[in-house]
């Protein structure tokens, strides 16, 4: 992976794992009549790469069957204004037992025990994980320009 911008890799990695990076990563790809498309998702960040969860009746997965070129962005919402941006490829693969939406559920929702979490572990709804694998990364931080004088 290669990171430009205003974080090194390191500061890259400690952004997408903490509180302020604990935001929906907004993901495109093209559509197989190649229209853009462009969805909100949970992630994490895991052995170089962004892990996200959906229902395998999504028809991103559709999607990325087609075509697995993605671009993506990390960003928080409230100023200073910072975050990742990047493209790369993405595999979708079973969630075994839904293992990697019980991990999204405790970074999001602090846990299972809502009513969010239980519609989206029933039994019956199948989920995918959405392996975003990135090539390149853009970061910005535009903290000091927007520090308060």
């Amino acid at each position: 992976m290669r990171v430009t911008g205003d974080w090194a890799e390191t500061e890259t990695r400690a952004f997408l794992t903490s509180d302020d990076g604990r935001v929906p990563l907004r993901l495109a790809c093209r559509t197989p009549a190649g229209g853009l498309w462009m969805l909100s998702l949970w992630y994490q960040w895991r052995d170089g790469g962004l892990d996200c969860a959906t229902s395998a009746s999504a028809d991103v997965v559709e999607y990325l069957a087609h075509n697995d070129g993605v671009a993506f962005e990390v960003s928080v919402n409230e100023p200073p204004y910072r975050g990742v941006r990047g493209a790369g490829t993405a595999d979708v693969s079973p969630d075994e037992d839904k293992q990697l939406l019980r991990e999204l559920l405790d970074r999001y929702l602090d846990g299972t025990d809502s009513p969010l979490a239980g519609r989206l572990l029933r039994e019956e709804r199948e989920e995918v994980h959405v392996r975003i694998n990135p090539e390149k990364v853009y970061t910005w931080d535009f903290s000091d320009r927007m520090r308060e004088q």
